[in-house]
């Protein structure tokens, strides 16, 4: 296996560190996950920069199994919160109780934090909640807080919410707000699995007990692990690129294709640039390379994107899909002429 060498030549050991603990965090994963690598690496990626994800998919697709083998074998605290029509933003954020002193008799109010207070929270069909609950996310997700009776508390790093919804079933549910998407750093889409995959899923499922996942990292690895990652290099060429075709994706943009102009209401905000850049760090490192491609920044446009970019009545006749467009923006928009 190559080596990843900074620019003085020197390998540092939090890179080296990274890349073991990677294998072995994907070596346990492949004990109860199968056939959903990509997956996999999508979301590891998101995790090493400290992001949060959206997985959409089919149900009985391994969404829930997954992220509570990634809490797992990352040493995480674990949480999964079952997004329903009547859950209300105390039962995710925690509320405060009358608490009396025995001693004085006088009494007080006591905060009783809620499962938002670990490390890693499964927000299960989130999109069965009303926007009012989904809302007691949004400060959480971006200030890493929570709010209660004026009283802000902040939470332990490091902090990652993996949110799940099902794309097929409409009824009864509360299509997530742009502001609320656009916190997300990927929506991950997981597919079913290719026959010789699903045969062994369903060997493995019908026989013995399941093999047990070891916990790899912990984490202050993590943490580390984010800042060793910040410090990957991008050159301007390629910087430019992801910025490029995020704005391509914006139909008032003067540069903007007419195929935006034609099917988009809205394009993708400043967030999806610095996480093309920020996934794409990710990326470089974890495929042992020192520096961010144009390949990086492509293979991470689907899932920066897609979630960000809001079709019209235009392209919902025509049966366009936000994956569709930004199909049209990677052939449409210039990679650099030294091809990184």
């Amino acid at each position: 296996m190559e080596t990843v060498q900074t620019r003085d030549g020197e390998v540092t050991e939090q890179i080296e560190a990274m890349l073991d603990s990677q294998k072995r965090v994907l070596a346990e994963l492949r004990k109860v996950i199968v056939g959903q690598d990509r997956v996999i690496e999508e979301v590891l990626i998101a995790i090493y920069v400290g992001g949060h994800s959206l997985i959409t998919g089919m149900p009985g697709l391994a969404k829930t199994l997954l992220v509570r083998s990634i809490a797992e074998t990352l040493g995480l605290s674990f949480k999964r919160i079952q997004f329903t029509p009547d859950l209300m933003p105390a039962d995710i954020t925690g509320t405060e109780i009358i608490e009396e002193d025995r001693t004085t008799g006088k009494r007080h109010l006591e905060f009783v934090p809620g499962p938002i207070f670990s490390n890693l929270i499964l927000a299960d069909e989130i999109n069965r909640t009303p926007p009012k609950t989904q809302a007691a996310l949004l400060e959480a997700m971006q200030e890493k807080s929570v709010t209660v009776g004026g009283k802000t508390f902040d939470l332990r790093p490091p902090f990652f919410v993996l949110a799940t919804q099902n794309p097929i079933e409409l009824e009864g549910t509360y299509p997530l707000p742009e502001a609320q998407l656009d916190r997300f750093m990927l929506n991950i889409i997981i597919d079913y699995l290719e026959e010789d995959h699903e045969i062994d899923v369903v060997n493995r499922t019908t026989g013995g007990p399941a093999e047990r996942i070891a916990q790899v990292v912990s984490g202050e690895d993590l943490l580390s692990y984010q800042q060793v990652i910040r410090q990957i290099p991008a050159s301007d060429a390629v910087t430019r690129y992801a910025v490029k075709l995020v704005r391509a994706s914006r139909p008032d943009d003067v540069d903007a294709p007419s195929f935006s102009k034609e099917w988009l209401s809205y394009g993708a905000s400043l967030r999806a640039s610095q996480f093309l850049i920020l996934g794409g760090k990710a990326r470089a490192l974890m495929n042992q390379r020192y520096n961010v491609s144009v390949d990086d920044i492509r293979a991470l446009a689907k899932p920066v994107m897609r979630h960000r970019i809001l079709t019209n009545f235009h392209a919902e006749s025509e049966g366009v899909e936000p994956d569709q467009i930004i199909d049209r923006l990677l052939e449409t928009v210039s990679p650099p002429a030294s091809g990184l």
